[in-house]
Order: structure tokens, then sequence, then C-alpha cells
């Protein structure tokens, strides 16, 4: 009896319910703050998406008119200076195209082999499509460039190599691990802004730029104008991705800042935006005489192009998942064995902590603590190496790693852990173990 009243009463109460949402849906839709929240939420992905792909926070001011590296792309027979840059070369340096920015006819005379890719002409062309990835051509009225910007996607964006090798679909927060950034830099026609700023000769200033090699990139170099490491290597570190951020307290690899931070200190000091950026740390004339010098800690241009992008690109940064390991890359079953070891013997999870696989809180930790020197460390404020997050860790293998690339492979690096923190695992265990990495 008492549960025949009881489905009554649900019975009345899901009609009731029933009315009045038929009756709220004649009033038109309900507003309430869960749909201000879902509006915000599409609509700062959207332009995060955008700033991180296209913007140039007017950069351009820099690369085009400071440096004017558009004269190299172009070239001599196009009005600007050299033998230009093909998109041959360009791929060659390790820039990528994106396929869905091209029109249907390019892609035809693509793949019908009618497309010249010896001739810069052709490169002016893709950055009419806007198709290079993180670089925006602008234009005079006579078709030839006069200026050219670079967004955040340069460094930390590729491209799944569909159509061909450098030509494909974009994959944002990739590290470009191909990019030879140096290379690209030292094209410039007006290197003397640069040698000005590290108080040396042009050919100093190539010489640095040419030893970087791809896929890395020297953030501190405008800090400390340190150029090369004691053992006479270069001093530029491996450009990290930018995926998987999401809940990671400082995300480079000697701990700047939060990721908003990191993304002001690159779009004003290292891709030179017009923007506002305040770091007092960098007043430090003996740690950063070159930033000292140049005022990079009190930073501010009107208009400021910087400042109103920030929320909404962390927002799209914070969004993008580290991507899974391909079917096939990894044994399941030696993954699971070394599943155990990284939460026991190996003692990785003290640190690397799951499911963020780094420290939640402050993840730093000297250098002594992970048996490397401490060069790098020693250029940023804190003195201290970043836990790295873990998941992806297949898709950024090229070039080693660590901050500086110096272990080859995955294995090198457990081996190298295995020694310093006297882990004493076998070598069946060191192998799962490197199964376990290559599967998150």
């Amino acid at each position: 009896m008492k549960f025949s009243r009881m489905a009554t009463a649900s019975a009345w109460l899901i009609v009731a319910a029933g009315a009045v949402a038929q009756d709220n849906a004649s009033r038109g839709p309900a507003t309430s703050f869960d749909d201000v929240i879902h509006r915000n939420t599409l609509a700062m992905l959207s332009e995060g998406r955008t700033t991180f792909r296209y913007d140039t926070f007017g950069d351009e001011t820099w690369w085009g008119g400071t440096l004017r590296l558009h004269e190299a792309i172009e070239g001599s027979g196009l009005g600007g200076v050299g033998s230009g840059v093909s998109p041959k070369t360009a791929l060659a340096v390790g820039l990528k195209v994106d396929v869905d920015a091209l029109p249907a006819a390019v892609i035809a005379a693509l793949e019908g082999g009618q497309v010249n890719l010896n001739d810069p002409a052709t490169t002016l062309t893709l950055l009419r499509f806007n198709s290079v990835v993180g670089v925006t051509g602008f234009f005079n009225p006579q078709g030839t460039l006069s200026a050219v910007g670079i967004q955040c996607a340069l460094c930390h964006s590729t491209v799944d190599d569909s159509f061909a090798p450098g030509i494909g679909r974009r994959l944002d927060g990739w590290a470009n691990r191909d990019l030879n950034v140096g290379a690209i830099v030292a094209l410039a026609p007006n290197l003397t802004p640069i040698a000005d700023l590290l108080r040396v000769d042009v050919a100093t200033v190539v010489k640095v730029l040419s030893a970087w090699g791809p896929g890395h990139f020297d953030a501190e170099l405008p800090m400390d104008g340190k150029a090369f490491r004691p053992d006479g290597a270069t001093a530029a570190v491996l450009i990290p991705p930018a995926f998987g951020l999401a809940g990671v307290n400082l995300h480079t690899w000697t701990g700047w800042g939060s990721v908003t931070h990191w993304n002001g200190f690159v779009a004003n000091l290292e891709m030179h935006g017009q923007g506002t950026f305040f770091d007092p740390r960098l007043d430090d004339v003996t740690r950063f005489p070159v930033a000292a010098a140049a005022g990079f800690g009190h930073v501010r241009h009107s208009p400021d192009l910087v400042t109103a992008r920030l929320a909404a690109l962390h927002f799209y940064q914070l969004a993008i998942p580290a991507p899974r390991p391909p079917q096939g890359s990894f044994d399941p079953a030696a993954a699971q064995r070394g599943r155990r070891v990284f939460s026991g013997s190996g003692k990785c999870s003290s640190c690397h902590v799951p499911p963020l696989y780094t420290e939640p809180g402050w993840n730093m930790h000297a250098p002594a603590e992970v048996c490397v020197d401490d060069f790098q460390a020693g250029r940023a404020p804190d003195g201290r190496y970043r836990t790295s997050p873990l998941r992806g860790l297949w898709s950024h293998a090229t070039g080693g790693f660590y901050h500086d690339g110096r272990f080859a492979t995955l294995d090198a690096v457990v081996g190298h852990y295995n020694r310093c923190l006297n882990l004493g695992l076998s070598a069946q265990e060191q192998s799962d173990l490197v199964e376990f990495l290559k599967s998150l």
C-alpha cells in the first residue's frame, strides 16, 4: 500500500515537472549561471585556439620591421635579399603546413606534382593562405611581403603528416622538435639589434643561433647572455610540449612560473609582442644582466596587444590533452608489470604522482636530487628543475629526454635514476618500466 502511494506521488511529480518544463520552453530558453558558464567555456575555447594559432601580438614590428626576416623569405627575385626560402627549405628547417588551410585546387596541384616546391614564390602563396603553422605573412598591395609575425603555434604545434612529411592536420600543443629556430632567425638581414642587446658582434650571434639545432630554443639567452654551457655545448634547451598542463603548477623545465606567466613572458620578451609584462626578478643585475639592462621586468606598450589574450590562451592550453600512444607502440603486458615498478621499487610515483604524473603543488627539485648539473637550473629564479608530467612522453621523444636531451632514450633515463637513487632494479624491471612510460 505504501509502495502504491509512493508510485502515485512519483507519477504526479513527473507529470508536474513535465508541465513546468513545457511552460518554461514556451517562454524561451531558461538562463542560469550554469548557462553563462557553458557559453563562456565555448567562447574562451574558441578565442584561445585562435590566439594560439594565429595571434602575433603585434610582433611583426620586430620580425619584419626590425629584423626584416620577410626579406630573407622573399629572396632577391621578389624584392628581398638572398636566395629566398622555398617550401623545400622551409620544410627542411622544420616549418609545417596546415593542409586544412589549403584550397582544394592547391591540394590537387600538389598531388599532381604541379607545384614548384623550390620557388620562394610558392612560399609566399602558402603564407597568403595562412597555412604555414605559426607564421603570418603581411602583404603590400603589390603582393610582396611587408613583414612576418609568429605565433605560439610555431614552436608548440606540429602536423600529423597525413598529406606528406611536414604537411597535414594541426596537432596543437605538440613540441615541434623538427623546428630549427636558430637557423630561421639567423636568416634575418638585420641581426644588429640582437647583437646590441647581448653586447656582441653579429658574427657571434650567428654562431650562437647556428649551435641550437632542431627542436631547441634558448629563452634565457636574452636574460643572462649565457650562450653556451661550461662544456661548450649550446645552452639552448628542448622545446617542451604545451599539452597535458591542466592541474600542473610550474610548467617550464626550470619552473619560471605558471602557464599564464610563461605565456606573458614569451609573448612579450621572446616573440616581441606589444604588451605588458611585470617580473621584478629580472631586475637582478647579477643573475639577469641583459634583462636588467633592457628593463625586461617592466614592459609596457600602448596599445597592449597581449594582456587581453592571456586568459583565453591559458584556457585553451589547459584544454589540450596529452595524446594517447599509438596502438602497438608498447607491450601491454610489460607495461602492466612496469606500472607496479613505477609505484613500487622504482619509487617514480613519489614525484610523478598519478594521474598528473608530477607533484600536485610545488613541483620543483634541486639538481642534486636528480643527479644532474645545475647549469640550466641556475639560469632560473628558483635554481631548480621541474618534475615533468609524463603523459604523452612518446610524442616528444625526438631530440632526447631531460631539458637538454642529454638522455637519448627512455632506457637511458631509467638507467640514470636506477644509479642515482640506488634502486637496484633488475634489467627486466627497467625494461618493463620503460614500456609503462611509453604507454602513458
